[in-house]
This record gives C-alpha cells, structure tokens and sequence, in this order.
C-alpha cells in the first residue's frame, strides 16, 4: 500500500495531520455530528510515572473538549500503601500521585480507582499504559466486559514475545477484547511531559481516518503535539527497541566511552530497530522511523531515562540488573533488559542473533556475564 501524502492543518488550538484528499466539509460535518452524540468516557489502565502524566493531559482535554469527552477520567491505580494510607485515597485528596509523580498535580475530574473493571466500567475510550508484563492478565479481566463501540490505544513499550513467537501489544489487546486499537509512542520522558515542557509524539492508527481525530483531540496539547499516522506496526516496533539501544547507550556512559561512541551506538541501533522490523512485520515503513516516535525517541531515550541510568550503574556496581531496578526504581520496571532477552530468545530460535549484533551484545552483556567493553568490541 502507498504511503497516503499529509498535509499539516494548523488553528490557534489544534494542529492534525489529514491526507490531502479530505474535504473539509467532512471534517466539519465530523465536528458537528459529535457535539449530539453521546460523550466519550475514558479510562486510563495503569498509574505509574507515564500513566500518571498521560492523566494530567487526557483530564485537562476532557475539560477542555466537553463536547467530545465525560468530565471524569478514571485511572486504575494498583493498589499500594504509602505511608500507611491506600495510594488511591492520597491521589484523590491531593491530586497528585506522590509515589510515582511526586511535585505534579493532576486534574481533579481524574479519579483513581484501584478495581479494574469499576475503572473500565461504561469506558468506551480505553488507554493502555502499564508495564508490558502485565498486559495479558488485564485483558484476559476485561474480556467480555466492555461495551460494543469500545476502542483503545496503547501507550506500552514493548512487544509480546510468546513461545518464541512475537505480536504487537495492539493486536493483544484488539483480539483478546475484539477493539480497534492504536498506539502512541514518541520522544516523551514523563517528568519533562509532565512539567509540560514541549515535546511531539506519534500516534499511529490503521482506521485512522474514523478515530484519528477523535484521539488527536484527547492527547494533543500546545505542549504535546500529536501526529497521527496509519502506520502503527511501526511506531510499536520503535517504542520497543529503542529501549534495547538505550541499555547499550547507558553501558557506552558507564564506561566513559563519550558523545562519539554513544552516537555510533544510537546509529547502529536505529538500522538494528528498522531491520527487525522490516524482518518480521508486514506494513513497516522507513518514514516512520523519522517520526517522533522513532528517532527522536531513540535519541531522548539514550540521553535521559531509566534504561540509560540503570545500565550505565550495571558497569561498575557489581551488581545484577535486578537488583539496581530494584533499589533506583521506586517500584518501576525496566524495559530494555526485558525486551534484549525476549528478542534474543526470538531470534536465537531463528539462528538470527548474528543477523542483530548490537542487541545481542546488549543481552550477553546484561545476562550472559560479558564484560561491558564488548558493547564497541562485538557491534
């Protein structure tokens, strides 16, 4: 299928990416059917530092679009004690979730619920937004319990590895809960999205053409520009590996290596991510990759975040990857490490690690025992 040509449409509050053959009476006529039918009501599953600040910004659009969306914004919050008290109780008395996004106030039409199916309840607009790990048992919960114009977009880094086999995390949840679904992924550390310093992210869509607006206007902000493409494989495959690259370029900084090698590293990585993905996935396209959700990622995600952080530690701590999680994360999971195994596992049962050096060198690394200076040695 040809790549559809774009044409960027800018007002003083929105900015969306239309293929150039819509008329703009369809358009408006899509603004004014929407103001009659019944409002969107949206649930957020999962409350951690992302989650919590994708809630800042879907609540405050719920206000400000109240012909498209509920007022209220239900966040599902696994339930944990801080200080003796249900984190839940403390979200909804002070707003902010001081656990896992200390110093941010969140909206106060977001309401943090710790029960998954009262969180989801009447939802038709679901966000995706927790560890990658966890994805198949909330679904196998929600199934069957969703209303039938339910659909869902998934802000997870990652992909789903099963019995050496690997799928989309929107193809997981679209046919464990039979819902259309996109992703989103960009260039977007949550404490700086959360302090609304200005950033782009993707969204990628295959029906985008009748919900691309729809999830255009719940997450773009004049501090969050949202793009919104048909090429969701790809935007996924991106979110995923990129965190791989960035465990690679947290292991570049542990050993001093410099500006100069950890630029071969996120370079070697974005031909590595861009293979994979033309390897084992249909509808990749190259052009994705120059989106926010591709390169820009890989490159805000090798300079900053916790991949980085925790692996640049790994080098010289003496310590197992699990155990520097453990004690720098405040509960977080790491991506990077989980995903380097999962692929190479993949590509181990297909005789194709040698086809991928950079990754698997990261995983050798991290869980085979060799020294970090084979991260320039073996690529």
């Amino acid at each position: 299928m040809k790549h559809k040509a774009h044409l960027g449409i800018r007002s003083s509050l929105t900015r969306f990416t239309f293929p150039l053959h819509t008329p703009f009476l369809c358009i408006h006529q899509l603004f004014l059917i929407s103001s009659f039918m019944s409002l969107h009501k949206v649930a957020i599953i999962g409350s951690g530092n992302w989650g919590s600040a994708i809630a800042k910004i879907v609540g405050e659009n719920a206000q400000e679009h109240s012909n498209l969306f509920d007022r209220q914004v239900r966040m599902w919050v696994f339930q944990e004690q801080v200080d003796g008290r249900n984190l839940t109780d403390i979200i909804n008395e002070k707003h902010e979730n001081v656990k896992y996004l200390p110093g941010i106030k969140l909206p106060e039409n977001v309401a943090a619920i710790p029960d998954l199916i009262e969180a989801c309840q009447g939802a038709d607009l679901l966000v995706f937004v927790l560890p990658h790990q966890f994805v198949g048992r909330v679904c196998t919960d929600l199934k069957g319990k969703l209303g039938k114009n339910a659909r869902a977009i998934s802000l997870i880094k990652g992909l789903a590895f099963h019995d050496n086999n690997i799928s989309l995390f929107t193809d997981e949840i679209q046919n464990t809960l039979n819902v259309p679904t996109a992703a989103l992924s960009g260039a977007n550390i949550a404490d700086e999205v959360a302090k609304e310093m200005f950033c782009e992210t993707t969204i990628g869509s295959q029906t985008y053409e009748e919900d691309g607006e729809l999830w255009f206007k719940l997450f773009n902000t004049a501090y969050f520009h949202v793009t919104v493409i048909e090429d969701s494989v790809s935007v996924q495959i991106c979110g995923a590996l990129k965190n791989v690259i960035a465990v690679g370029a947290g292991l570049c900084d542990g050993l001093k290596y410099g500006n100069n090698t950890k630029a071969a590293v996120i370079r070697r990585g974005l031909l590595e991510m861009r293979k994979f993905g033309k390897s084992f996935f249909g509808g990749v396209r190259t052009e994705t990759f120059f989106q926010s959700c591709g390169v820009a990622d890989l490159i805000t995600t090798c300079l900053g975040g916790r991949n980085r952080k925790v692996s640049e530690a790994f080098v010289n701590s003496g310590k197992s990857i699990e155990e520097l999680e453990q004690e720098m994360l405040n509960g977080q999971k790491l991506q990077g490490t989980t995903t380097a195994k999962e692929v190479h596992e993949f590509l181990k049962a297909r005789n194709m690690t040698e086809d991928f050096p950079l990754m698997t060198t990261v995983y050798r690394i991290i869980y085979g025992g060799e020294p970090p200076e084979t991260i320039v040695r073996d690529i």
